[in-house]
């Protein structure tokens, strides 16, 4: 996806949302700021990828603020807040007519915990209250059946995570989905090293992923989304070969949909305007969208 005019206020809003949790310095964050707004009037480009624009300005940021990892707070309350709600969402899962498709509304209904941006939540704790909710509103736009056939057929999946809290959900989804389809081969793709709340390998580690999954990857170096130009070699391997791929989340859309890389299947929360007119569907809905 490139880069939108509106993209660029929330690039700067969730810039001072990091910058605020990694010091109370305003000197500290008066220079983030103006060196952000220097580097986007340079770098601001309608015809280059969003992601890769913000991977740049979040790495200018992080160095400025010498912290690797601001959101390392959120990202632990994160995934307590969402193993609070791992009864209720198993409770619901296990009573379900469709098991898979219940875990996967649970696992996008993580995805609103995405901080310091229009449509995300502002803490962790707010899942609780909104959790009820976004259930009741169910798929604002189902490619269920579409993804179900694809899945059916295939024997080897690549899934890519995203934010913490959200994949305590997720490993709910991975067991559903070997359960679904018991000879997949099913490959779980994280972060390399931090950036925003997204989950790291070193995340996951704890979540007994190892369960319901046959190997956890790196997705590299430093990005926004997935720095698909360098990918690390088992990963570029395991992209070559999968029969589907499954994404959660907006910057893994914001990548993605920039490559050929098809079949996959979009699992998210349109959270911004940007997005969901660039997939086509409402904004504000819990979605699973398929690209064949």
């Amino acid at each position: 996806m490139k880069i939108s005019t509106d993209c660029v206020p929330c690039i700067i809003k969730r810039v001072i949302f990091e910058a605020g949790l990694s010091t109370k310095d305003e000197d500290k964050i008066k220079e983030v700021i103006k060196s952000v707004c220097r580097e986007l009037s340079m770098i601001y480009d309608p015809d280059v990828c969003s992601a890769k624009i913000a991977t740049r300005i979040h790495r200018l940021v992080y160095d400025i603020l010498d912290d690797p990892d601001p959101y390392r707070n959120l990202k632990r309350r994160s995934n307590l807040i969402a193993g609070r709600l791992i009864p209720r969402a198993e409770q619901l899962i296990n009573k379900s007519s469709d098991p898979l498709k219940t875990s996967i509304i649970i696992a996008i209904i993580g995805n609103t915990l995405d901080f310091g941006i229009e449509g995300g939540v502002s803490e962790p704790d707010k899942l609780d209250v909104l959790f009820e909710r976004l259930l009741n509103e169910g798929l604002g736009f189902d490619d269920y059946d579409v993804f179900k056939e694809l899945l059916r057929s295939s024997r080897s999946v690549l899934f890519f995570t995203d934010n913490c809290g959200e994949v305590v959900f997720d490993r709910l989804l991975c067991r559903e989905l070997k359960n679904f389809n018991e000879e997949m081969h099913i490959s779980l793709v994280a972060k390399g090293e931090p950036v925003l709340s997204d989950a790291t390998v070193k995340d996951v580690e704890g979540l007994s992923f190892e369960d319901y999954v046959d190997e956890i990857l790196s997705a590299g170096s430093f990005a926004v989304g997935v720095d698909l130009d360098k990918p690390p070699e088992r990963l570029k391997e395991a992209l070559d070969k999968t029969d589907l791929i499954i994404c959660k989340g907006m910057a893994n859309y914001e990548s993605f949909s920039e490559t050929d890389y098809k079949p996959i299947v979009y699992m998210l929360r349109t959270k911004c305007r940007p997005i969901a007119k660039s997939m086509n569907i409402p904004q504000g809905v819990n979605a699973i969208k398929v690209y064949k």
